[in-house]
Parts: C-alpha cells; sequence; structure tokens
C-alpha cells in the first residue's frame, strides 16, 4: 500500500503542477489558503447540495446539536446529470451553496475551475488525515502542500449483483470470469432476459471497468498529460461490450429510469456490475425482489483473479467565495467522521465510508435482509482492498465523460461504436486540455 500512496502522490503532485496555470487565482486562491479560516462568532445558516437519498436524516442529527450552525439540504440529480453544471453555474454567478456533493473524478474539473476553497487551515482538518484511507486523502490535496480541497465520504468498490433465485433456478453458475459472463448472457438470453443493462450515460460505470483491467485514461510525467481512452486494456473492454449489444445479450436502458427499475424488478436484468452504493439502488428499483439478489465479487479477465474496479466514491466540498468556511468545513468533517452520521448514510443510501475504520461501524455488520441475510459489505471490503489505487483522473472529466457519452449513445442506436466512441472522446478531451493552455504530450 504503501508503494500505491507514493504514485499517486507523485501524479498528484505533476496534476498540481500542470492545472495551476488553468486557474483563475491560482494555488493560494480560496478561503483557508493563507489561514484565513475563523469561526463567524454568529449564528450561521449553511446550504448543502447533495444527491444521497435520505442525507436529510444524518443533517437533521447535527443541526439538533449544533444550534448556531444550521444546515439547509437541497437535493439534486446526480453529479453528471446535471448537478455539476448547476454548482459551475452558480460559481460563476458568484451564488454556490457553501457545500457540494462532489465525486473524486469530478474533483479535478472544480479545482481547474478555482471553485474549491483550501479548508487545510481550518480547526481539525489537517489532523484528519490518518483518519482517511490514505488515497482518498491524496484525492482531495492533489499533492499539494498545506491544502484540503474537500473531506472524502465514500468509496466506490465494485462487486456483481446478481438474482440468486433466477440463476439457480436456471441451473446457471454464477459467473467467475468475463467469458463465463458472456456464456451466461446467452443462456439468460435464450430464457427472454438480459443478464444485465448497458447505459450510454453510465461512462464513469465504464470507466470502472477499465480500472479493473489494468487500464488507465489519464498519465503525466510532469511536463504534460498523457490521454490513453484508447490504451489497450480500454479497447479491450468496449470490444467485449460492443459484442454483448451487438449480439442483444444486453439491455440498454438508461440506468437509474423507471425502465431500468422495472427491468430488476421484473426478473427482466438478471445482474448488474456496480459499486457498494449501488444496493441502495438494487433495493429501491426492486422491491418485489427481497430476498432474491445476491452479490459476487465481478468476474475477471483471468481465472483466479481477483481485480476490482471503482465506480464513483464522493466528497463534500465547501466552495470557493463563502463567507463560512470554517462553519462548512466543520459540518463537512462531522458528516463524514461521525459514527452516528455514517451510520445513518448507509441507512439510507448504503454508502460505504472513506474512514480507515468506517468499515468496522456496527452498521456495516451483519447480513441484510433484502440479500437474503448475506453479509454483502464483506464482499465489498474485499473489492476495495483488490482496487488499484493507483487510478488517475484527469483535470476535464466532466467534459470527458459528456464526450464519451454521446458516442455511447450513438453506438447503441447503430451508428458507430463502443470504440469509435473512446477515439471521438480521446480527440475531446485533447482539444479540451489544449483550450485550458494545460499541456498535452504528442
Amino acid at each position: 500500500m504503501k508503494k500505491h500512496s507514493v504514485a499517486r502522490a507523485t501524479a498528484l503532485a505533476a496534476f498540481t503542477a500542470l492545472v495551476l496555470s488553468a486557474c483563475s487565482t491560482g494555488a493560494d486562491g480560496g478561503a483557508g489558503a493563507s489561514g484565513d479560516c475563523e469561526p463567524a462568532g454568529e449564528p450561521v445558516t449553511l446550504t448543502f447540495t447533495s444527491w444521497l437519498p435520505g442525507v436529510e436524516e444524518a443533517v437533521a442529527i447535527w443541526n439538533e446539536e449544533n444550534p448556531d450552525i444550521q444546515v439547509e439540504v437541497q437535493t439534486g440529480p446526480n453529479g453528471n446529470s446535471g448537478t455539476y453544471q448547476n454548482f459551475f453555474n452558480q460559481l460563476e454567478a458568484g451564488n454556490a451553496p457553501d457545500l457540494g456533493q462532489i465525486e473524486f473524478d469530478a474533483l479535478p474539473n472544480f479545482r481547474v475551475q478555482d471553485g474549491l476553497a483550501n479548508i487545510a487551515a481550518c480547526e481539525g482538518v489537517a489532523d484528519a488525515e490518518s483518519t482517511f484511507i490514505d488515497w482518498t486523502w491524496s484525492q482531495v490535496t492533489f499533492g499539494e502542500e498545506d491544502s484540503v480541497y474537500a473531506i472524502p465520504q465514500d468509496i466506490g468498490p465494485e462487486a456483481l449483483y446478481y438474482r440468486a433465485d433466477l440463476f439457480e433456478e436456471a441451473g446457471i453458475a454464477v459467473p467467475t470470469t468475463w467469458e463465463e459472463y458472456r456464456a451466461a448472457a446467452e443462456q439468460i438470453r435464450a430464457l427472454g432476459g438480459y443478464i444485465t443493462n448497458f447505459s450510454q450515460g453510465d461512462v464513469n460505470a465504464f470507466a470502472g471497468l477499465v480500472w479493473q483491467n489494468g487500464g488507465q485514461w489519464f498519465a503525466n510525467d510532469g511536463e504534460a498529460w498523457d490521454v490513453t481512452l484508447d490504451s489497450p486494456e480500454s479497447i479491450e473492454v468496449a470490444e467485449y461490450w460492443q459484442g454483448l449489444i451487438e449480439d442483444d445479450l444486453v439491455a440498454t436502458y438508461p440506468t437509474f429510469t423507471d425502465e431500468w427499475n422495472n427491468g430488476a424488478n421484473s426478473g427482466e436484468l438478471w445482474s448488474w456490475v456496480s459499486a457498494v452504493w449501488g444496493a441502495n439502488t438494487v433495493i429501491s428499483g426492486a422491491p418485489d425482489q427481497a430476498g432474491n439478489w445476491a452479490v459476487a465479487p465481478m468476474p475477471q479477465w483471468e481465472a483466479g483473479a481477483s481485480a476490482a474496479g471503482n465506480w464513483g466514491g464522493s466528497t463534500t466540498a465547501v466552495f470557493s467565495g463563502g463567507e463560512n468556511t470554517y462553519e462548512a468545513a466543520q459540518f463537512a468533517l462531522w458528516l463524514n467522521t461521525d459514527p452516528e452520521a455514517l451510520a445513518s448514510m448507509n441507512a439510507t443510501a448504503n454508502i460505504y465510508p472513506a474512514t480507515v475504520d468506517g468499515g468496522e461501524l456496527e452498521a456495516f455488520q451483519g447480513g441484510l435482509d433484502y440479500f437474503g441475510g448475506q453479509a454483502i459489505y464483506e464482499v465489498f471490503a474485499e473489492a476495495g482492498a483488490n482496487v488499484n489505487p493507483d487510478f488517475v483522473w484527469g483535470p476535464t472529466m466532466t467534459q470527458t465523460y459528456n464526450d464519451v457519452a454521446d458516442g455511447f449513445s450513438a453506438a447503441l442506436s447503430g451508428d458507430g461504436t463502443l470504440m469509435d466512441a473512446l477515439l471521438a472522446g480521446q480527440e475531446a478531451t485533447i482539444a479540451a486540455l489544449q483550450a485550458q493552455a494545460i499541456p498535452v504530450q504528442e
């Protein structure tokens, strides 16, 4: 693990050197950067935008215990579904909320735009480093000294959600390799179902599959970015799923919609490779199937391997330009470290904390009734230990996702392929970096 930490720190330090020239105020911008993080000295009300189901319950605990620092929750769609663009618009207009939920992969976008307050000088923040899994802390500091731009919230190690009852009734073994997964897909399609769904909009989910396969989409050497959406590992994943799509072995509903929910609830969809937080999606989307779903490790590219991908994982960020940075930092720190808050967010959204000891909380012990009593967090804990922590996010991920999603949409309609989408996304990403004066390798 130590060598992973060093590699990530090196990559993030290089990231910082390469993107700060594009920031409007540079590394010293944002409240807290020069020790300016003092209490307001009077009651304040903070605004917090999040899409986490039931986060209001955790916030209510804070509000009851902190009458002088009240938090109002504003809910919105998932980040790439509109909330991030709203954040950028609000930052430009000067009316951003005090705090916002931002996924790890999107955080660099906000750093580039100087939209994050540096809360390192705020009470308790710097001392919290050892509380969090090391790679998550590196993600919120970008390798900069005396800098913290968000508090890690959760991680998204992936596994295979599957209909245990349907697999058993059909006599189909739960696949342990991607080769077996395709064979099972053919058997399931012959029975009238689909093994899973491929969504055009979840490019970050596709990135998790590339991550598991040992691929990278970005790298840097301290002087320029190398964009590699067309890496051999990435193309291998694309060709695999393109084959499933062309042979009508997967459904193509937009994920997190009524169509997807109906497919999961009716038995049309038999499995879903997703992150630990996906348990909440399955539970809420397929309420009639309680007791029938189970969790297994991700299928592997090589038999006997144990690699896992990561999809998502979020932070609680304090936006720049706010007047109550101290109070916002205290709430963000509490929300993501307090055992009662973490238990509440797990109960309402099945998140898996980014804290070192988060998985040892009582809320994560024992089985879940919906999953037939299976202790699913044990599967995800093992997956988390098998995620390569050195995966590097680029500084324009929101744009990259949007461009690749456009290509995925075309591929699902028969106009092009997933490989075409990756190549087009690569070209668009390079152009976006160059437009922001961020060096790119030739």
